[in-house]
């Protein structure tokens, strides 16, 4: 009778902690921060040209008029006897960012061919025109390398003042912010024409005729979401800045304001800006003049 008694108090028991076990397991946890799948997307440094090569640019000497530089943190087409170029392309992203100071080294570049003059760091001096970056050094701090090789002269054109110092760098700001947004940018800058006024007055050329002053400065910005497989991802919701702007120190400080087309920009060059894009996406955003924020 007690062993009957004990199984059967024993089986009471087991029950209730059973039932007590089952009351404290704890639910799956819902949507929240922890529980959300990871965005395994990494910013990389992509190819500088992958959206195009506006002009067609080749590495032959014969080629003067519209010479190919590649380095790894620009390509550009030079101009041996404007002394600037044509345009520059590069890709920004945050894997291009990082913590190195500007390093002010300006310097030619002895990669251009044998005999073509190699405008110098004192070739601007006392002319009222900027040495104006293409590819800015601000988005060339990764290392040392990077940043130097944006104060290369090929990388510069004569930039008034009032435009280099402020309008432009503020289109360079605002373009920064938005990779610190989670995007990656395809940039494409270059100038055309001949005469500008910097804060010296107006002048067509520089270092005895060597480097021409271009009467317009634009800029052309592709704006991704952080991804791979780039000129495919450009869409025709995919929004692109373009801006054409006077070189002349009277400038207005807001770049938004010198807001234009691709199209614009292409007629006025003779380039094929965006030429790896579809060509029916093409059409679209190319014919658009960006209407969105400015900082």
């Amino acid at each position: 009778m007690l062993r009957t008694l004990s199984r059967v108090l024993g089986l009471a028991l087991l029950t209730s902690l059973a039932v007590s076990c089952s009351k404290e397991v704890v639910e799956p946890a819902g949507p929240g921060p922890s529980s959300q799948v990871a965005d395994l997307t990494t910013a990389t440094r992509d190819n500088n040209l992958a959206l195009g090569n506006p002009s067609g640019a080749k590495t032959d000497a014969g080629f003067y008029w519209n010479y190919l530089v590649s380095k790894p943190q620009y390509t550009l087409s030079y101009h041996r006897d404007r002394g600037t170029p044509n345009w520059v392309s590069w890709h920004l992203s945050s894997a291009w960012l990082g913590s190195t100071p500007r390093q002010d080294n300006f310097g030619p570049d002895n990669s251009l061919p044998s005999g073509w003059y190699r405008v110098s760091s004192s070739s601007y001096s006392g002319s009222g025109f900027d040495r104006g970056h293409n590819c800015p050094s601000a988005d060339r701090t990764g290392s040392k390398a990077d940043n130097s090789a944006t104060f290369l002269m090929d990388n510069m054109m004569p930039q008034a003042p009032n435009n280099n110092q402020r309008t432009w760098a503020g289109l360079e700001n605002y373009c920064r912010t938005l990779v610190n947004a989670g995007n990656e940018l395809y940039i494409i800058a270059g100038s055309y024409g001949k005469g500008g006024t910097g804060s010296a007055g107006y002048k067509t050329t520089l270092d005895q005729g060597r480097v021409t002053v271009p009467a317009r400065c634009w800029k052309v910005v592709v704006v991704l979401p952080v991804g791979s497989n780039d000129a495919a991802r450009v869409t025709s919701s995919t929004r692109v800045i373009a801006i054409d702007t006077p070189n002349d120190n009277g400038i207005s400080t807001t770049w938004g304001s010198y807001r234009t087309s691709v199209d614009a920009i292409e007629k006025a060059t003779g380039y094929n800006l965006l030429s790896a894009v579809s060509t029916t996406v093409q059409a679209t955003i190319e014919a658009r003049v960006d209407n969105g924020p400015t900082n």
